[in-house]
């Protein structure tokens, strides 16, 4: 794929280029370049989570066909097996652009054809070549015989004897199917509740049998004797505030059912989610905080271009809020779109935990949106639970360092089960935030009945709309991430809003289907009126303004890049046979990891174990080493490489505070429809440039916002006009 034209390496050339090898006594090269299908995403999926790739197909030195015995060359591709077997198109020298694949493991193919038109491969086998997720194969008996050792890899505190069952599994092939059932409280002395097993997925029994390091810790431990007892938490309410209003957050302990068990959670004015804090673009509002929780904590008002002071950053901006104190934010609006406030202070236990809330932010000049005939705002979230309740926190310090916490109960609006009940026809705004710590969501409407997909069309993101609205087969949304969406629901029955992907079995290599129920839209049978609404739905709207205002940066789009980072995992004391495993696994990357498939060995690992960092080639700084001063008013390219060549390579939704930014390219392919945004999507291998806009003075931060990470150290600070 070669260099970039200012000389960087661009994106992963082992992750998104097949060199094809010839078959004896063909001459030339042949390489196919697995190039990113342009859209609103920094990764593009099928509607079931099949990743999809535009490919283009590069001959050098090859003669003619004539040589080989056909008219012409053509280029095919199949899966393992070579049945379906699929005809890309006739290809010549120089470079050609082939129709879409998505598919999990496949082979590229070129022929020399008698008959170029022909529709079955016949001729004689040029070049060929496996995808780079081909290379994903089961673990060979070393790791299967090292993994089911009672005495395998290196013994640290926190890595006690073999799980329940355990031994029993080593016996069938080193796996260790569903634990769902287990009673991990009778079972475990270490206290802590196990993390389930998604079924059927296998695991070494010497994984099963790591604990973390640090001691398990529940919302609500650290209260002192004399708490009063937590209330209930409640549904969330909306909250309209006008310009000088006052209004009071509290942090605290709540009491939730979850899956029938009594627990302790954290909420904001005892509701889940917080409450919904509905403005008009241009307030200004004060927020009279109290933290009544058993942790120091602050309030980050994500994706505000607000006052520094009051950006919620322990350490930067504020002192920690400590349980029993109070803090005093003043926060302005200046950017209608839909935003959200959280804490930043172990975000991975108090976030996860349910201290969350939406912000709206209208533009009172008119319909920003476009014509839907009802709105929704959607939290979108997952749990980990076991039996027993909520999979406890770390007490001294995050688990999940390598992947971050991907849980098993999926919630919308703080609660599983989201339901609404439209007219048929009608078309539904959807206003969706991802809060989950890590999990990246690939979100559709699937008919109950005749398996349609209700259309879908993107209209907006972080920081208002889009250049124009663009149809998706699914909505792809990484953590803090925000979209708004409309989608038409036109056949009666029941649509379920699922999230579907394909997860990987990391033991032996394979992809499978997941697919979970978020919620269900019930439509009947009366018409939706006003039926106009409906019918606008088929039109694409241009947002002129927006246009307008992105077209004044285009001067910057093609300037050389200012600052650049690198994102890496370091590991210190990783058990042998863990890492043996992880070596075997480092042979392919997907671009995006779903869902939590290798639960146990996620759980053990601590900042310790996995050390994220976000590095800058040019210093070789890292983290918080590194520092950024920008001139206010100043523009800056910047480029983001999420480095290949790591012992395991994840994406990373990267956010930068108090700023706003456009995403010009992913991996060398522009994007034509731009959208202003404080958070992007960075898949492993990817390169992706941004262009960010200095104007909102003070210090700040970037970060990945999978909280493990930033709990890991993932995180870097700038200055705008110092």
């Amino acid at each position: 794929m070669g260099r970039a034209n200012d000389g960087v390496l661009p994106p992963s050339d082992d992750l998104y280029c097949m060199e094809l090898t010839p078959a004896p006594g063909v001459e030339g090269a042949a390489t196919v370049e697995l190039g990113r299908i342009p859209g609103p995403f920094t990764v593009a999926v099928t509607s079931e989570g099949h990743h999809r790739y535009r490919p283009r197909l590069t001959l050098e030195d090859v003669p003619e066909s004539e040589t080989y015995g056909g008219e012409g060359f053509v280029a095919w591709v199949a899966d393992a097996t070579l049945f379906p077997e699929e005809r890309l198109g006739v290809v010549g020298p120089g470079t050609t652009t082939l129709p879409e694949i998505s598919m999990d493991k496949f082979l590229v193919i070129v022929t020399a054809e008698a008959d170029t038109s022909a529709e079955e491969r016949s001729g004689r086998i040029l070049f060929r070549a496996q995808s780079p997720s081909a290379r994903m194969q089961p673990a060979d008996l070393f790791e299967f015989a090292m993994g089911s050792m009672p005495g395998g890899g290196v013994n640290r505190p926190g890595m006690g004897g073999d799980a329940p069952g355990g031994t029993a599994a080593a016996m069938t092939g080193g796996m260790a199917h569903d634990m769902t059932h287990a009673s991990p409280v009778a079972q475990d002395p270490s206290g802590w509740l196990l993390p389930p097993m998604p079924a059927g997925v296998g695991m070494l029994p010497r994984m099963m049998s790591l604990r973390p390091p640090v001691g398990p810790l529940r919302p609500g431990d650290l209260l002192s004797d004399g708490a009063s007892v937590p209330l209930p938490a409640r549904p969330h309410e909306v909250v309209r505030l006008a310009d000088g209003d006052v209004f009071a957050l509290e942090a605290s302990v709540v009491e939730r059912d979850i899956d029938g068990h009594a627990v302790r959670m954290y909420a904001y004015n005892g509701q889940y989610p917080g409450p919904l804090i509905w403005v008009e673009k241009g307030t200004e509002i004060t927020v009279d905080f109290t933290n009544s929780i058993d942790h120091p904590t602050t309030v980050h008002w994500h994706g505000l271009r607000l006052d520094n002071a009051y950006d919620g950053i322990p350490g930067v901006t504020q002192d920690p809020v400590e349980p029993g104190e109070t803090f005093t934010y003043r926060i302005r609006f200046p950017d209608a779109g839909l935003y959200w406030y959280h804490p930043h202070m172990r975000e991975d236990l108090q976030q996860d935990a349910g201290l969350y809330g939406n912000m709206m932010v209208r533009d009172g000049a008119g319909d920003t949106f476009g014509p839907a005939h009802r709105e929704e705002i959607l939290m979108l979230d997952d749990l980990l639970v076991a039996d027993g309740g909520p999979v406890q926190w770390g007490r001294e310090r995050a688990t999940h360092g390598f992947m971050g916490r991907f849980g098993n109960r999926f919630l919308v609006n703080g609660a599983p089960g989201w339901n609404l009940a439209v007219d048929r026809g009608a078309v539904v705004r959807f206003f969706l935030t991802n809060v989950a710590n890590t999990r990246t969501f690939n979100l559709s409407f699937v008919h109950e009945a005749t398996g349609d997909e209700a259309p879908i069309k993107i209209v907006g993101s972080d920081i208002g709309t889009y250049q124009y609205e663009e149809r998706v087969p699914s909505i792809v949304i990484s953590p803090a991430e925000r979209y708004m969406a409309h989608a038409r629901f036109e056949r009666p029955g029941r649509w379920f809003l699922l999230n579907r992907v394909r997860g990987i079995d990391h033991l032996y290599g394979s992809f499978f289907q997941e697919s979970d129920t978020l919620g269900v839209v019930t439509v009947g049978e009366s018409m939706a009126v006003p039926a106009a609404t409906t019918v606008a739905f088929d039109d694409l709207r241009v947002f002129r303004g927006v246009r307008a205002e992105i077209e004044e940066y285009r001067e910057y789009f093609d300037r050389p890049v200012d600052r650049e980072l690198e994102l890496v995992l370091e590991t210190a004391d990783i058990p042998f046979f863990m890492e043996r495993l992880m070596a075997v696994d480092s042979a392919y990357f997907h671009p995006v990891e779903w869902s939590g498939t290798m639960p146990r060995m996620n759980w053990w690992s601590t900042d310790h174990e996995a050390r994220w960092k976000l590095v800058e080639p040019t210093t070789g700084r890292t983290n918080m080493d590194i520092r950024w001063d920008f001139e206010l008013g100043s523009i800056e390219k910047i480029r983001i490489r999420n480095r290949r060549r790591t012992l395991h390579g994840m994406q990373h939704p990267i956010h930068f505070h108090g700023q706003r930014f456009l995403v010009l390219s992913v991996n060398g392919v522009p994007n034509d429809n731009l959208v202003w945004k404080d958070t992007v999507l960075v898949p492993v291998g990817a390169t992706i440039d941004i262009l960010l806009e200095s104007t909102n003075p003070g210090e700040w931060m970037a970060h990945c916002h999978i909280a493990e990470h930033l709990e890991a150290g993932m995180m870097l600070g700038f200055g705008v006009g110092n």
